[in-house]
């Protein structure tokens, strides 16, 4: 059995359970996601001091559960705070969902728009494009309106308001796949993918796959 860790640094265990749930449905058997949840922060992250704060919370969440004896771990917020922290104290593979879904969604060369509900961490994510080199294929960031809490506790109108933002990304931005930038957003994203041509990248599901490959190749090592 391979043991998946899933390291939620936003502070809601329900977000939690919810991720691990939609990281188990893409696991192959022989696979078992186990979620964890940041005891200190917000219940959302959105902002760019919330995120950068979040990357210790991932390692209290790593460090409170290695006696665990893991095969991989998953940081399962857009941005992927404390990743490379985590790779360097981990054994395992480490993945996180902003660097999963935008490798997933510039395979081929495809251009990629992101739609999200959180203006003040477009600095961050957009750093993240640009640190994985694919910010030639990046066409930009549309957001929701409002605030993003309130609207991620309405699962209807966020998911009408992300349809509209990968609307503009495809019509307005170019965009050929879309990401739906977020962790908590993880349920909307999995709605979304059949309402539109162009292909819509769920983060933790894209994850899920990433880590699964590195399984993979360390095993044809």
């Amino acid at each position: 059995m391979q043991e998946i860790l899933l390291i939620n640094p936003n502070s809601s265990s329900s977000t939690t359970a919810m991720m691990a749930k939609i990281a188990s449905s893409e696991a192959p058997a022989g696979c078992r996601v186990t979620g964890i949840t940041a005891t200190g922060g917000p219940t959302m992250i959105v902002n760019e001091d919330e995120l950068n704060a979040a990357a210790t919370e991932v390692l209290k969440a790593w460090r409170s559960a290695a006696g665990g004896r893991w095969n991989g771990v998953i940081v399962s917020a857009f941005g992927d705070p404390g990743i490379e922290l985590l790779r360097r104290e981990a054994s395992v593979p480490v993945v996180g969902i902003a660097e999963a879904s935008m490798l997933a969604a510039s395979e081929g060369r495809r251009r990629f728009g992101i739609a999200t509900v959180t203006p003040e961490l477009v600095s961050p994510i957009e750093g993240r494009a640009a640190a994985l080199g694919l910010r030639a294929l990046y066409t930009g960031i549309r957001l929701t309106q409002g605030d993003p809490r309130a609207l991620a506790a309405d699962p209807q109108a966020l998911e009408e308001a992300l349809a509209k933002a990968v609307q503009c990304c495809i019509d307005e931005d170019g965009a050929q796949a879309v990401i739906i930038g977020g962790g908590p957003l993880g349920q909307a994203a999995l709605a979304l993918a059949p309402r539109f041509d162009v292909p819509v990248i769920a983060p933790i599901s894209a994850a899920m796959r990433l880590l699964c490959s590195r399984f993979a190749a360390t095993r044809g090592a």
